[in-house]
């Protein structure tokens, strides 16, 4: 009796219900916000749709609705997002068989993105036009964001104290908390917890800005303001304009900081340390264009050298 009192349950009552009772306090709130955020978009596209009614036709028509206002990507995400949940079900017996078994994902046409980073030559144009007060602005920011490929919470949640300046090293422990009621959080993974060296002009810059902060408090943050992140992409993009160069985001630029690395020849063990990644795999998925274009001249070097054999 409960079975089929289940299987008559609403379709996103049945997911709101699963998201309670798998994801919460498990999963960071940033990606419960996305869950959540499904969670309302299945109430709007199927508010009647029935656990028992979710077929292969009817879950392909609920991704196609979907798809008609999204990108492919995020239609996948929902896909997948919604995909855990019937899975469940299948295996509790309320539905008969998998909906999702060959789900052909659709989506709008993907909008004309910024370009991800800028090359070394852009780069350098673009910081030259940087207003570095003596005292702390978003254009300090910028600076040690392409110093040091920084995420963006990680960067608002450094301070002084962070700073090594006789080692030459910053220290990334811990987040801020900028897309909610502010403070310091953890940091993405244990893998994002490292030191990043630094070189001698940035140390010298803020060791001199530093030097009557307190120690404990963010660098960036008065804590009883509200951080944006697009206050410091409408900075940038005044500044990439004022260089004449791509306007990248915020985050463009630790993909900056990473293809320099790249390009100059760093390996991809040693960025993805530098950057946090829990894998060389995510480095190597991420900057995979980057990779592709450095073993083509490393192809060009081999033949080269080759040649000179006789």
């Amino acid at each position: 009796m409960m079975v089929e009192e289940s299987r008559d349950e609403l379709f996103h009552a049945y997911y709101k219900r699963w998201i309670t009772v798998y994801k919460e306090g498990a999963i960071r709130s940033v990606t419960m916000d996305k869950y959540l955020m499904t969670h309302q978009w299945l109430v709007k596209l199927a508010p009647n749709l029935k656990l028992c009614e979710v077929t292969r036709i009817s879950y392909q028509q609920l991704l196609n609705d979907y798809a008609a206002v999204h990108e492919r990507q995020t239609t996948m995400d929902f896909h997948h997002q919604l995909k855990g949940a019937i899975l469940d079900a299948v295996d509790e017996g309320l539905i008969q068989r998998d909906p999702t078994r060959k789900a052909i994902i659709k989506g709008k046409t993907p909008r004309d993105k910024k370009p991800k980073y800028l090359n070394q030559f852009e780069l350098q144009t673009m910081l030259k036009n940087l207003e570095l007060k003596q005292e702390i602005n978003w254009d300090w920011f910028i600076l040690l964001l392409a110093k040091t490929g920084m995420r963006f919470s990680e960067a608002l949640a450094i301070t002084p104290n962070d700073f090594d300046f006789a080692h030459q090293t910053l220290s990334v422990s811990k987040t801020w908390n900028y897309k909610g009621d502010g403070g310091f959080l953890p940091t993405k993974n244990q893998s994002s917890i490292r030191k990043i060296q630094l070189d001698w002009q940035t140390v010298i810059r803020f060791s001199q800005l530093l030097e009557e902060l307190p120690e404990d408090k963010p660098i960036f943050v008065r804590t009883e303001d509200k951080i944006y992140n697009s206050t410091v992409n409408s900075v940038l993009t005044r500044l990439c304009k004022k260089a004449k160069v791509p306007n990248i985001s915020v985050h463009g630029l630790r993909h900056t900081h990473a293809s320099l690395l790249l390009f100059a020849g760093v390996s991809i063990a040693s960025v993805a340390r530098r950057l946090g990644h829990a894998s060389m795999t995510t480095t190597q998925k991420t900057y995979l264009h980057i990779i592709q274009e450095l073993e083509n001249k490393d192809i060009d070097l081999v033949m080269r050298s080759l040649s000179g054999l006789n």
